[in-house]
């Protein structure tokens, strides 16, 4: 892994999706006002992880990346949309995502919601177009689309961002913060990383050792955020910071403090590791993504 460039492979990546995610838009969208935002957000920049992770965890089981894209941007297109709706005046009311308006301030309001509603929708749609040359293959998407679906519903990202909201002023137990992490971020990264190891055709062994890579990156990322939220360069992350303060949101810092935040995090990107000793070179990637997560200033 000490050779792997990563960030050739992460700019390398994120064209492809980038080149994908534009396709998409130009073939199911207009010049209306809804297209326009919705292409606004989505294409504003930002780092890509979930889908990459998702084409990374492909090729990890050695998988090809082209047979997983679709997903990918529809993960992304999830992603983006769950950014518009946290943005918004009645959730964390930001006014600034990956380096310019939030899409509520570019737009208004309502046309921020329709925009997210639209992303969502098209992600599924996108999800549920395949050409399927089996029955095996047609029953692996299923399971796939089911899967993000859960993720990203009530049980998964919603309810974590539910919890998110309803604590806010109350102090949380480590437990309990853990829980709400999990669900808010955790478990979109684990449907995408999931997605890829299934649409790349790994075995069960492959996959449950991914999906225990996953959980650890996704509670890493999160605490990380968390640090950056207080000393992160707004310059650098293209949002404000100190908000999760402002707001008295439960945060690592705030209930373990800095420095264990940053060691837990490390234990979590450790554990990550650890999970990939099943698999060869091909997992490297995966190896220095975890790295990144705890490196990274945005």
């Amino acid at each position: 892994m000490n050779s792997f460039d990563l960030n050739g492979y992460l700019v390398s990546k994120r064209k492809q999706i980038n080149d994908e995610l534009v396709m998409f838009l130009d073939s199911a969208a207009n010049s209306s006002r809804i297209s326009k935002a919705m292409k606004y957000s989505l294409m504003a920049g930002g780092k890509r992880l979930r889908p990459i992770l998702c084409l990374a965890a492909a090729e990890a089981v050695g998988g090809k990346s082209e047979n997983t894209i679709r997903a990918a941007c529809a993960l992304e297109m999830m992603h983006t949309y769950s950014l518009i709706h946290d943005d918004l005046p009645a959730m964390d009311n930001d006014d600034l995502r990956r380096g310019q308006p939030t899409c509520h301030v570019a737009f208004n309001e309502a046309t921020a919601i329709l925009a997210g509603d639209g992303l969502l929708t098209l992600a599924f749609q996108i999800l549920s177009t395949n050409n399927f040359t089996s029955e095996n293959q047609a029953s692996k998407w299923l399971g796939v689309l089911h899967h993000i679906a859960s993720a990203a519903g009530y049980e998964g990202m919603i309810e974590g961002q539910m919890r998110d909201m309803a604590s806010e002023g109350i102090q949380l137990e480590i437990e309990a913060l853990e829980k709400m992490h999990v669900l808010k971020t955790g478990a979109l990264i684990e449907a995408s990383i999931h997605t890829g190891a299934v649409l790349g055709d790994g075995s069960q062994n492959q996959i449950e050792c991914l999906r225990t890579y996953a959980k650890n990156v996704g509670l890493a990322f999160q605490v990380v955020d968390d640090i950056l939220d207080v000393e992160g360069d707004p310059a650098v992350m293209g949002k404000g910071v100190g908000s999760d303060q402002t707001r008295n949101k439960n945060t690592y810092p705030a209930l373990m403090g800095i420095k264990e935040s940053r060691a837990f995090a490390r234990k979590l990107v450790n554990n990550a590791l650890q999970a990939l000793n099943y698999f060869d070179n091909k997992s490297d990637p995966l190896r220095a993504i975890a790295q990144y997560i705890i490196e990274r200033e945005r």
